[in-house]
């Protein structure tokens, strides 16, 4: 079974729900692209426009690979469409307020497999059928950790939170990540090379966020609290993010699995796999349907034998600190998101259809669309029945996709 073989075979659109206003300052833009990350294309448009971050408004990261629909506004936008190779903006309409994550009322999927063997077919239209009824956990998938490229490079996120702010800096400017084009892994290796010698640095690099940071470092060369505070704040936003959904799932990860026993299902990831009840297994697990998980943060304030707070303290004490520490101290702009998540995900108006695939003689091909609520991701319904079926496949390059992110900053509501 193979995912994404033609770029149509994974199209993600938003259902935005921003009421409209005529009068309003805020010019709303749909955007459809492919081959771009949703913040490099917001870049490309904002540098064609030459419109200030602050201006933009967004709600979530999308698929680089797969074909996207969003919105996004910008205060005192111009009515106007633009066009550029994997871009196209259109504006829309107008609106009072600027376009959050909590417009997104949903993302509605279409997803292809291809390369099905026939005899595989009924077991995926068996696993379909349980996931219309029993759904998958709502893990955070690997899309939401693309700011780590395996476990033996550290959280972004983690490094700030203990306060290693050169470290976390060098990771953010010189990191290694699968997916980067020849150009970043040049400038990257060029700091890596000339780390500490800021001003050689300067010469070196081109014009660019990079260069900027260091270009501050050279006035301020032991500063690296405040270059962290000059990161874009979209970044700040994903590594808080990451590490954050990383603890999460974590915790998720060890209920199912406390809750389950043996009766699992193993999802693969990129960094590790994550628990599923098995077939017939979340009819016995008690209050699986209806359960919440706080988000983690010392903004999450629990009483001590609370159950959820023993978990999280209990995963942090493996990274240097609790609950009650997992804050980025003395940076006020860079904070957790508060709130909660639903464990438990069921697709909504799931149907498939199955027929001969044209691009692999003798196999089939399976269409299934489906709706999910914000911050969900698809690709765990995906790997469910990738392991029903045995498929060796990965998601490898559906790393960028996110239903639901950090926004232009970290929300602090």
């Amino acid at each position: 079974m193979k995912i994404k073989c033609r770029p149509d075979d994974f199209v993600v659109e938003e259902i935005p729900g921003l009421p409209e206003d005529p009068n309003g300052p805020f010019q709303i833009y749909r955007l459809e692209k492919q081959g771009w990350t949703t913040p490099d294309a917001l870049a490309a448009v904002r540098r064609t426009w030459d419109i200030a971050p602050h201006r933009l408004g967004y709600g979530g990261l999308k698929d680089r690979h797969a074909k996207t629909i969003q919105y996004f506004t910008i205060r005192g936008g111009p009515d106007r469409k633009l066009e550029q190779p994997g871009i196209r903006v259109l504006a829309v309409a107008r609106a009072s307020e600027p376009y959050h994550s909590r417009h997104i009322l949903a993302n509605r999927f279409t997803v292809v497999m291809r390369a099905i063997d026939i005899g595989t077919l009924p077991l995926l239209v068996d696993s379909l059928k349980d996931l219309a009824a029993a759904g998958v956990p709502n893990y955070f998938d690997d899309q939401r950790f693309g700011s780590i490229s395996g476990l033996d490079q550290p959280f972004i996120g983690k490094l700030l939170c203990l306060g290693q702010f050169e470290d976390a800096l060098r990771e953010a400017l010189a990191g290694r990540y699968t997916h980067d084009n020849p150009e970043t892994k040049r400038e990257k290796q060029t700091l890596r090379d000339g780390w500490g010698d800021w001003t050689g640095l300067k010469d070196r690099l081109p014009r660019s966020h990079a260069r900027s940071l260091v270009c501050y470092l050279i006035d301020h060369p032991t500063d690296f609290k405040g270059a962290v505070a000059r990161l874009r704040p979209e970044l700040g936003g994903i590594y808080l993010a990451a590490y954050q959904s990383w603890v999460w799932n974590r915790a998720l990860d060890a209920h199912v699995r406390q809750g389950c026993g043996q009766r699992i299902v193993e999802l693969p990831g990129r960094l590790r796999s994550w628990a599923a009840p098995a077939p017939g297994a979340s009819a016995s697990f008690s209050n699986y349907a209806d359960l919440i998980l706080p988000l983690p943060s010392a903004r999450l304030r629990l009483p001590d034998n609370n159950p959820w707070k023993i978990a999280y303290d209990a995963l942090l004490a493996e990274d240097g600190m609790t609950l009650a520490t997992m804050r980025v101290p003395k940076l006020r702009d860079l904070f957790f998101s508060r709130g909660e998540r639903a464990a438990h995900l069921m697709p909504i108006d799931l149907t498939w259809q199955q027929a001969k695939d044209d691009f692999h003689h003798g196999a089939m091909a399976l269409t299934m669309s489906f709706e999910l609520p914000r911050g969900s991701y698809a690709t765990m319904l995906v790997k469910r029945l990738q392991a029903a079926a045995g498929s060796p496949d990965t998601l490898d390059d559906l790393e960028e996709d996110e239903t639901e992110s950090p926004t232009t900053h970290v929300e602090g509501a």
